[in-house]
C-alpha cells in the first residue's frame, strides 16, 4: 500500500497509512541488492556456467562471496545448481524462468549505470 501524504497545517508533510512491512521496492532490493547478485544473474542469462568460470567472470568477488550469493539465489528460486557427472566433479549454475524475469530491469539498470556522470562512475568503481 502506498503511504498517503498529508499536510499538518504548519507546512510540514506527514505520511499516514504507511505500510509496516517492507514496500515492494525494498523487498526487491533485499533479493537483488546484495553485492554481486546482479552480476551473477547477468552472467547466467544466456547459458549455464560452471562455478570456476563464473568466479573468473566476476572479477573482484571472492569465491566465498560468490558461493554465498549463489546459495541465496538458489534458495530464492532464481537459479538452479546442477552437479555434473565429471571427474573431477564440477558444478554449474543456470538461471530459472523466475530469475529471467529480473533481467529486464537489470538491463535497464545497466543502461542507467552506463549514463552516470563520469565523476560518480569513478567514485563508485573505487569503492
Amino acid at each position: 500500500m502506498k503511504a498517503k501524504i498529508v499536510h499538518d497545517g504548519e507546512g510540514r508533510k506527514q505520511a499516514v497509512n504507511a505500510c509496516g512491512a517492507p514496500c515492494p521496492i525494498e523487498r526487491g532490493m533485499r533479493i537483488l541488492g546484495g553485492k554481486w547478485t546482479g552480476s551473477i544473474l547477468w552472467h547466467l542469462k544466456d547459458e549455464p556456467v560452471r562455478f570456476n568460470d563464473l568466479a573468473r567472470m566476476i572479477g573482484g568477488a571472492s569465491k566465498k562471496m560468490i558461493t554465498e550469493r549463489l546459495r541465496q539465489l538458489e534458495d530464492y528460486g532464481l537459479i538452479e545448481r546442477r552437479v555434473l557427472d565429471t571427474s573431477p566433479v564440477a558444478v554449474e549454475y543456470q538461471i530459472t524462468p523466475f530469475g529471467q524475469t529480473a533481467l529486464t530491469f537489470l538491463d535497464e539498470l545497466r543502461r542507467w549505470s552506463d549514463e552516470l556522470p563520469p565523476a560518480l562512475s569513478e567514485r563508485i568503481a573505487a569503492e
